[in-house]
């Protein structure tokens, strides 16, 4: 590997349902735990990390009893579900030796720090991971949009976007086999051509602010460190 990581501060978006493993919903320790040991790998390279985990893997198993609620209230429960999330991969990282805090755009100082943006800045340059809960705080903004505003805020070098396949395509790989995948992209590509890699608010945050997006799979062991380095399967997004 190289000596010097290509990014010095990153934020890491991932969805909710890369924490379920083979459940329906909820969490998987086994995933979770899998997941921080890469997040780790990362840290002992010197790199500053924060952190945006989507809210799907448990949101989605109270998605019927939220069926007859507005979409407001239905948000704020997502952004709890993100607060939980957030909760086990704190506890996940810090069981595997490294500092971390969680801060939460709607404050619940008994559970973690609100969000305050020089504070979390300074965690990172002190070598801790920080991990960015409940969103932006408002409704009917999603948590790329989120991980996209946060990313902005920490003058972060790049977000990185770890998913189920190691790139952007076309299509759903695992569903059409001819699908197209793409070794760089700019941002009108992704939004002329709808490939859904996040949402159009983040895509838009992202380009406006000259931030690259650079999407991998977060299931290959090792894959975020070679990103890191500048190394293995990615879709880099930018002008």
């Amino acid at each position: 590997m190289a000596n010097t990581p290509k990014y010095n501060r990153v934020l890491l978006k991932l969805s909710g349902e890369g924490l379920m493993g083979e459940k329906q919903f909820g969490l998987d320790t086994k995933y979770v735990d899998k997941i921080a040991s890469e997040v780790k790998k990362v840290h002992d390279l010197g790199t500053q990390i924060c952190l945006v985990i989507g809210g799907g893997n448990i949101f989605r198993g109270i998605s019927d009893a939220a069926a007859g609620i507005d979409r407001t209230s239905a948000d704020h429960m997502g952004m709890l579900a993100t607060v939980m999330n957030a909760l086990a991969m704190q506890s996940a990282l810090e069981r595997q030796g490294v500092p971390t805090r969680v801060q939460s755009a709607i404050p619940m100082q008994s559970v973690c720090e609100p969000y305050i943006r020089r504070r979390a800045i300074r965690h990172m340059e002190k070598g801790r991971i920080v991990i960015f809960a409940a969103g932006t705080g408002n409704p009917f903004f999603t948590t790329d949009t989120a991980a996209a505003l946060r990313a902005v805020e920490m003058n972060c070098d790049a977000i990185l976007k770890g998913t189920q396949v190691d790139g952007v395509y076309s299509a759903d790989p695992k569903k059409d086999p001819q699908a197209e995948r793409y070794d760089t992209l700019s941002y009108k590509d992704v939004l002329t051509k709808d490939l859904k890699v996040m949402d159009a608010a983040a895509i838009t945050l992202a380009r406006e602010n000259g931030l690259p997006i650079v999407v991998f799979s977060m299931h290959e062991p090792g894959s975020f460190a070679n990103v890191i380095n500048a190394q293995g399967l990615f879709t880099v997004i930018k002008d």
